[in-house]
C-alpha cells in the first residue's frame, strides 16, 4: 500500500479484500465507490472510500481494462449497486458481486455509455 497523498492511499487487487475487511472489522462504513478511466492512463481507477466518524480514508485500485477486480459486495451488501453501476456504466469488470443486476440496473439503450470507445 503506498500513500498518494493524506487520506488516499494505492492498494493493488491482492490488498483489497484484507484492506475491506480491515475496515469493516474497525466498524469504517461504506462510503461511496467511484471508478473512472482517465483517457491519458488507459486504465481504470477504483477509489473505495470510507468513514469512521469524522475521519475519512480512500483506496485506490488501478485495473487494466479487460482485468477482474474482485466484489466487496459479501462484506459490504451496499457495493451491490456502486459495483453493478461500474460495470454497467464503465464496462468494470466485478467478479463475483453477490447481486449482479445484468446490465439492468439503469435503463441505458448504449453499452458501457462512460467508457470511450476505441477510436473515437
Amino acid at each position: 500500500m503506498q500513500e498518494l497523498k493524506k487520506d488516499l492511499y494505492l492498494i493493488d487487487k491482492a490488498e483489497l479484500l484484507t484492506v475491506i475487511m480491515e475496515k469493516k472489522n474497525a466498524l469504517w462504513r461504506l462510503c461511496q465507490i467511484c471508478c473512472s478511466y482517465p483517457k491519458a492512463e488507459n486504465h481504470f481507477e477504483v477509489t473505495y472510500s470510507f468513514a469512521n466518524g469524522q475521519d475519512i480514508s480512500n483506496y485506490r485500485l488501478i485495473a487494466e481494462r479487460e482485468e477482474e477486480v474482485p466484489s466487496i459486495s459479501r462484506v459490504y451488501k451496499s457495493a451491490i449497486f456502486y459495483e453493478n453501476e461500474m460495470h454497467e456504466l464503465w464496462g468494470l469488470h466485478v467478479e463475483n458481486i453477490k447481486q449482479d443486476f445484468h446490465d439492468k440496473l439503469y435503463r441505458i439503450d448504449v453499452e458501457t455509455p462512460f467508457l470511450e470507445k476505441e477510436g473515437e
